[in-house]
């Protein structure tokens, strides 16, 4: 398993050149992966592009951009730009977002979610391929010849995906999924069997498991949960996760997180290690310089132990 880093936090207080200098000290440590949501004002391809040359050998992904405010043949223009601005090394996480986001913030309707993933795939995979695009969709419809494009290696091209019926999408269409606030009982149960079992189906490759979790090495592992059970108490709300908690039986959102020792934080990687993760992402969950040092050395360990 990888062990990468999500660098979503940073976004609360978003400043490019702290952006960077995060992604230099990652690569430093001896990580794969650098990862950022699209959320606020900051675009996240953009911030990837920026961060690149200070870290010239991460893998950069997004995790993840919601495809409701974004026309697939926008976003297909903006990450093969950002490939090949980071000279290959985008990961491109898509997902569907909540009915929340999409009809209380953007305006838009929510219904039939997973018609609406299909006919953005129709029209954003063969735009990534460099391909012509004739395609008339219930959601989506766009029609191009073969455009020139600024590099000819497309993406990664990744999926949020939960549900059974995304999970399918995943392993049938894409390079895998991407978790947030999934434990490792529920990938090994669920979440890696349906995608795998999808990707076979689809003489496909076997798909990545990206499982992305706040970790925290602490002695005040309560303290910990509660303030996660505040801050990420959304999570625990939205039925999509509800639902993986409830796979995990965890009540809370800090049930799931990975806070601890130096010992348990480690020993939790490894299960999740064992579940069928082929990737994990940690968002580091701490704000005093003692518990951050603490836990970037675990992260670093494991990062070692397991490449």
């Amino acid at each position: 398993m990888r062990i990468g880093l999500n660098a979503s936090n940073l976004l609360a207080s978003p400043d490019l050149d702290t952006m960077a200098a995060h992604a230099a000290r990652a690569e430093a440590d001896g990580f794969s992966s650098w990862w950022l949501a699209q959320t606020g004002a900051v675009d996240a391809l953009l911030a990837l592009a920026h961060v690149a040359s200070a870290a010239p050998t991460l893998e950069l992904g997004t995790a993840v951009i919601p495809t409701y405010p974004r026309h697939p043949s926008a976003l297909a223009s903006q990450a093969l730009t950002a490939q090949a601005a980071t000279a290959g090394r985008i990961t491109l996480g898509i997902g569907l977002s909540h009915k929340p986001a999409v009809e209380d913030r953007w305006g838009m309707s929510f219904e039939r979610p997973i018609r609406h993933f299909l006919d953005y795939l129709n029209v954003l995979e063969p735009l990534l391929a460099g391909e012509a695009v004739e395609y008339r969709g219930e959601m989506f419809t766009y029609i191009t010849e073969p455009q020139a494009r600024p590099t000819d290696t497309p993406p990664s091209l990744m999926v949020a995906a939960l549900g059974e019926q995304m999970l399918k999408i995943a392993g049938k269409r894409t390079d895998g999924t991407i978790l947030w606030m999934v434990g490792p009982a529920t990938i090994e149960s669920h979440i890696a069997p349906v995608m795998n079992e999808a990707a076979a189906a689809a003489d496909r490759a076997a798909p990545r498991v990206l499982c992305s979790l706040p970790v925290a090495v602490t002695d005040d592992v309560e303290g910990s949960k509660a303030f996660a059970n505040s801050v990420l108490e959304i999570y625990g709300q939205l039925p999509s996760y509800r639902a993986m908690l409830d796979r995990e039986g965890a009540e809370n959102v800090g049930d799931v997180c990975v806070f601890g020792s130096e010992e348990q934080v480690r020993d939790h990687l490894h299960r999740i290690a064992a579940s069928g993760a082929t990737d994990f992402t940690a968002v580091e969950f701490v704000g005093d310089p003692d518990g951050a040092a603490r836990t970037r050395a675990v992260l670093t360990q494991v990062a070692a132990e397991l490449s």
